[in-house]
């Protein structure tokens, strides 16, 4: 079985989310599609951010590939997982713009999602692979915020 990336999961929860929306419109809750759509840019600066890093040091950026290189610096310097954290802004603004609470399902499942699955396996390769600076790292910044 070929391993679901991250970005394939943000895309199919984005196309889930606008279906869920035209099909199960549950309770129109908010009507702040300008601020959905900035909540979206950012969580989007956040993801490209930390893709941008990594290519720049020459890193893994991979979920399930080794990992080759500690990242501390950066938008990792205030969160061990700015690129999740970037996914999940991004998938809340397209909640927020589309404004219906059907969508915001989505958004819990994918937090729930990466935070059972993904994160924990990457902790678990960055721990075997780095070792105590991984732990100095993971006990001095948050996984989130």
């Amino acid at each position: 079985m070929q391993k679901l990336l991250p970005p394939a999961l943000v895309a199919i929860c984005i196309v889930l989310m606008i279906a869920l929306h035209t099909l199960f419109p549950i309770a129109h809750i908010i009507d702040l599609p300008v601020l959905g759509g900035l909540v979206a840019i950012i969580g989007l600066g956040f993801t490209l951010s930390g893709a941008r890093l990594f290519s720049r040091i020459g890193t893994n950026i991979k979920t399930f590939d080794k990992p080759d290189q500690l990242v501390v610096s950066g938008l990792f310097h205030i969160s061990r997982n700015p690129m999740y954290l970037g996914f999940l802004l991004l998938l809340t603004g397209i909640a927020i713009a589309l404004g219906t609470l059907t969508p915001f399902g989505i958004v819990i499942a994918f937090f729930i999602i990466t935070s059972h699955w993904y994160i924990p396996f990457e902790e678990q390769k960055m721990e075997e692979t780095f070792g105590a600076d991984y732990l100095t790292y993971k006990s001095r910044t948050r996984r989130w915020l």
